[in-house]
């Protein structure tokens, strides 16, 4: 019987290094893409429906009005608060304690403290 004949290395062959390469590179490089992407999908969809100001600005109020609901985002620093209000009303008895005006360019000011029925509409 024969035995199986064996490959020979040359010495220059064995001096040198595996110019192939580690096979798994090509997976790193896809593991990048698919961040960059990811983060791509995020911004866009933060444009979508107009939150972008959540991760440029400091301080954000934004208001989502649907059908039979009203979303109040706020972002103070960097907690972010969610409230859903609903059209239930709510009664009770209380004193005023301020006065709201909205300013011509449609901001709303509160003005705290002072007896209300003194104070004067712009």
């Amino acid at each position: 019987m024969k035995s199986p004949s064996r490959s020979r290395v040359t010495p220059h062959a064995s001096r040198r290094g595996d110019r192939g390469g580690d096979p798994l590179d090509g997976l790193v490089n896809l593991f990048d893409l698919g961040i960059v992407l990811a983060v791509a999908f995020l911004l866009a969809a933060l444009q979508s429906v107009n939150l972008t100001d959540l991760l440029t600005q400091e301080n954000v109020t934004v208001t989502r009005t649907e059908a039979n609901s009203k979303t109040i985002i706020v972002k103070e620093g960097e907690s972010i608060k969610t409230v859903k209000l609903s059209k239930e009303s709510v009664t009770g008895s209380g004193r005023p304690v301020g006065q709201v005006f909205r300013l011509e360019d449609g901001r709303l000011v509160y003005v705290e403290g002072g007896n209300t029925a003194e104070a004067e509409t712009p």
